[in-house]
C-alpha cells in the first residue's frame, strides 16, 4: 500500500476529491430540481449544500497536504503503533504468568476429564456392541447369579458388601441411612458393572458400602419380594408362621438374598446404641427398595447406576437404550454430606405395611428363615 507521502497516492486522492466535488454539484443540481418540485415549501438549495460539502472536503484535504499536518499525523500513527505494541507485549506477558499459575489446576481437570471419558467410552462401546454381559445393576437378580457361576445363589456384590460391613462397619452412625459421596458410589457402580467379582477398593467407607447395597437392590427390575407375592407377604406381617410359609414361595435366589440382607440388618440393629439404627429405622430405609408394587419403584436411586432397568429381562441383558451418557459427566464437584438421608418415598406415598414387613423380617429373622442356609459371620 502506498505511503501518505507517495506522490502517486497524493495525485490519486486529489483527482478523486476534485471529481467528487463536480459530481456532488451535479447531483445537487439534479436533486435540487426534483426536491424543489416535490417540496417547494422546504426552500432548501441543495446545490449550495453540495458546494459547501465539496468545499469542506477540499479544505480538509488541503490541510492534510500541508507538511506540518502530515508530520503530526505520522507522529500520531507512530505513537499509536508503539503504544499498541507495548500493550500487546504486556498482555502476552500477563497471559503467560496466568498460564503458569493455573497449570496445576488445568492438569487436575484434564486428569479427571480423561478418566471420566475413558469410563464413558468403555461403557458406550460395550452397550453399542450388545456385549454388556457383565453388568449387574439394572439386571434381573437371577441372571446375575447365573453369570457369576457360584454355588451360592446370592449376588457377589451383596456378599462382599455384607462381609465388609460385618468386619468393620457395624458401629458407623446412621448406617443405611446416610448417603455418602455420590461420586464414590458412581465409581463403585461402574467398577462392579465391569467386574462383578471385584473387591471393594481401599478407602471406601462403610457408609458408601451400605449405600452401594441399597443402590443394587433398588436397581433390580423386580423387588426381592416379587410382584406376585406382594399382597400375600403384606398380609402375613402379623404372623411369623404365615410369613415363613409365604416366603418359601419366593424363587431361591430371591429367598436366599433376602435372608442375607435381613441377617445383616439384624446385626446392624444389635448395635443400635452406637450406630443409631434400630430395626424400625432400618426398615424405614430398606422397605421402599425391597418391597414395592409395579409403578411405584423409588426413582431416586437411578442417579447412581448406569443402565436403567426395563420390564423385560432380555432387554436388561443386552441393551441400555435409556442410558444418558451425560449422566457420567455431570456433577463433577458434587459431594454430599454423609449425614444427608435418602428420601423415603421419592414422590410416592410411604408404604407403612411394607415397613412393618421388613421390620418383622429383621426382628424375627432367625425364626422366619429356619430352614435356610443361614448366613454365618
Amino acid at each position: 500500500m502506498p505511503s501518505a507521502d507517495s506522490p502517486q497516492w497524493q495525485e490519486k486522492a486529489t483527482d478523486f476529491l476534485q471529481t467528487s466535488g463536480v459530481k456532488l454539484k451535479e447531483a445537487g443540481h439534479s436533486a435540487g430540481t426534483f426536491v424543489g418540485e416535490v417540496a417547494k415549501d422546504a426552500k432548501v438549495n441543495v446545490t449550495d449544500v453540495a458546494e459547501k460539502v465539496g468545499s469542506a472536503v477540499k479544505s480538509r484535504w488541503s490541510v492534510f497536504q500541508q507538511p506540518s499536518t502530515r508530520h503530526a499525523m505520522q507522529e500520531r500513527l507512530i505513537t499509536a503503533a508503539a503504544t499498541t505494541g507495548m500493550l500487546f507485549r504486556r498482555g502476552l506477558s500477563e497471559t503467560k504468568d496466568k498460564v503458569v499459575v493455573g497449570k496445576t489446576k488445568v492438569e487436575e481437570v484434564a486428569k479427571i476429564t480423561a478418566q471420566k471419558s475413558k469410563t464413558l467410552l468403555t461403557d458406550i462401546e460395550r452397550w453399542q456392541k450388545g456385549v454388556a454381559s457383565t453388568d449387574v445393576f439394572g439386571v434381573p437378580i437371577e441372571i446375575t447369579v447365573q453369570r457369576q457361576q457360584s454355588t451360592t445363589p446370592i449376588p457377589i456384590i451383596l456378599r462382599r458388601c455384607a462381609d465388609s460391613l460385618i468386619l468393620s462397619g457395624l458401629n458407623s452412625q446412621e448406617l443405611f441411612k446416610a448417603q455418602g459421596d455420590k461420586r464414590v458410589i458412581r465409581q463403585l457402580v461402574s467398577l462392579y458393572n465391569q467386574d462383578p467379582s471385584a473387591s471393594l477398593p481401599d478407602g471406601v467407607t462403610s457408609i458408601e458400602v451400605a449405600a452401594l447395597m441399597k443402590c443394587y437392590i433398588a436397581s433390580l427390575p423386580e423387588p426381592l419380594t416379587t410382584f406376585e407375592l406382594y399382597n400375600d407377604i403384606r398380609n402375613a406381617r402379623s404372623s411369623i408362621h404365615v410369613m415363613r410359609n409365604i416366603l418359601k414361595k419366593l424363587p431361591t435366589v430371591n429367598y436366599m438374598t433376602l435372608e442375607l440382607v435381613t441377617a445383616l440388618l439384624l446385626r446392624v440393629s444389635q448395635k443400635s446404641l452406637v450406630n443409631k439404627m434400630d430395626a424400625r429405622s432400618l426398615a424405614m430405609e430398606l422397605a421402599p427398595i425391597i418391597m414395592w408394587q409395579k409403578g411405584q419403584r423409588p426413582e431416586h436411586y437411578e442417579q447412581f447406576w448406569n443402565q436403567p432397568s426395563k420390564p423385560n429381562s432380555q432387554a436388561n441383558t443386552d441393551s441400555a437404550s435409556n442410558y444418558t451418557a451425560l449422566d457420567m459427566l455431570a456433577e463433577d464437584n458434587e459431594s454430599l454430606d454423609v449425614s444427608s438421608s435418602i428420601p423415603l418415598d421419592d414422590g410416592i406415598p410411604v408404604d407403612f405395611c411394607a415397613i412393618e414387613v421388613i421390620q418383622c423380617l429383621i426382628e424375627h429373622h432367625n425364626a422366619i428363615f429356619t430352614d435356610a442356609n443361614e448366613t454365618v459371620w
